[in-house]
């Protein structure tokens, strides 16, 4: 039997996060992972490291954790790609624009540095908008990273220090204490963490929802684009919980590509592309950038967020004390990776965190007996 401190469950960008995390601790450490790391959805996101406002929680959560981001970008490799590009969050009309001017309140309470676009100032800053759109709020200090290089990175720098990756395995069984993985090895740890993104066949008392998205690269095109924009009205289509959406959402990437997005699906399990949701999502890009008709899509594929009911992530201990989850972010996993991992630490080693805890721990989403089998 296998003992260590600490065994992590997947090895997408949460759970490679917080091997490392746990390695640089000089905790024992075991990352156990059945499928190839990050290639579930932090090879289908977008990588934009995004301050949100949905609700107090959130903001704290994802202000703590893209500055985390910002404190590493120099140690981060070419290949994560790295770059801080800002966020523009675009008004279509006077309504819109209202809702501008409350997140620059909300993100002025937290000392989060943005400036606010009126229409004339848009047009400078992006120059293929169309024209008609009255404003945006600009978010100067948001990014976008390649979230497969940047897994990949932190799994790295978890092994050079001494975690053992179990590469093509499948842990079958948790709790107590104890990992038993599909070959009848057995691992004990001081702590397991489930960081498996929406496979929630390790802890079934979840409530964890699938929601497909859809995303489209397009081939090289320097100077398109300059910052990552999205509708305000993409925040309508996020909070959804029941209806198939889509959002104007572009991203610059380094190759000089454009990456776009985004869709919301309910109940559909497939991975395969649809055509009709896939129109839908272009063709809104197409009515806030009207060039973008004229470029060529190269790839197109889909990925499933997991999402909980009152859309934050569960972190924390469990019913059992041994068992930590680290899993439904939704859409923001990729920025919230290092703040969760450093949540998870909290939980662990007990050390001091500026982000209050209380807000993710699993045990919130209802009575125990309701939520624990």
């Amino acid at each position: 039997m296998e003992m260590y401190d600490a065994v992590i469950l997947g090895a997408g960008i949460v759970g490679a996060a917080c091997a490392y995390e746990c390695a640089a601790l000089g905790l024992r450490v075991a990352v156990v992972e059945p499928g190839v790391p990050a290639n579930g959805a932090s090879s289908a996101g977008m990588g934009h490291l995004v301050v949100m406002d949905d609700s107090p929680a959130q903001l704290a959560l994802t202000h703590y954790s893209r500055d985390l981001w910002r404190e590493m970008q120099n140690t981060l490799p070419a290949g994560v790609e790295f770059e801080e590009c800002g966020t523009l969050w675009v008004a279509a009309d006077d309504e819109e624009m209202q809702e501008v001017f409350a997140k620059r309140k909300a993100y002025a309470q937290r000392g989060i540095e943005t400036e606010v676009l009126d229409e004339q100032a848009l047009r400078q800053a992006e120059p293929n908008l169309r024209e008609g759109l009255v404003g945006a709020l600009c978010v100067p200090n948001d990014a976008v990273i390649y979230p497969p290089a940047a897994a990949g990175h932190f799994l790295a720098l978890a092994q050079q220090m001494g975690a053992k990756l179990l590469y093509g395995k499948r842990a079958v069984e948790v709790g107590k204490g104890k990992v038993v993985l599909e070959d009848s090895t057995q691992l004990t740890a001081g702590f397991i963490v489930i960081a498996t993104g929406t496979d929630v066949s390790l802890c079934p008392w979840v409530i964890v929802n699938r929601r497909k998205g859809h995303l489209a690269i397009t081939d090289r095109y320097p100077g398109v684009l300059r910052h990552q924009l999205v509708e305000l009205g993409y925040l309508k289509s996020a909070h959804s919980l029941a209806e198939d959406s889509v959002a104007f959402n572009l991203q610059p990437r380094k190759t000089g590509q454009v990456l776009i997005g985004s869709s919301r699906q309910y109940g559909d399990l497939s991975n395969q592309a649809e055509p009709e949701m896939l129109r839908r999502m272009l063709e809104r890009a197409v009515e806030y950038m009207p060039m973008l008709a004229g470029l060529s899509v190269i790839r197109v594929w889909t990925g499933f967020r997991a999402a909980t009911p009152d859309k934050l992530p569960l972190i924390g201990p469990t019913a059992d004390s041994s068992v930590l989850l680290a899993m439904g972010f939704e859409g923001l996993g990729i920025t919230n990776a290092v703040g969760a991992a450093r949540l998870v630490l909290h939980h662990i080693t007990k050390a001091e965190i500026a982000l209050d805890p209380q807000p993710f721990l699993p045990s919130r989403v209802g009575a125990p007996e309701a939520l624990y089998v």
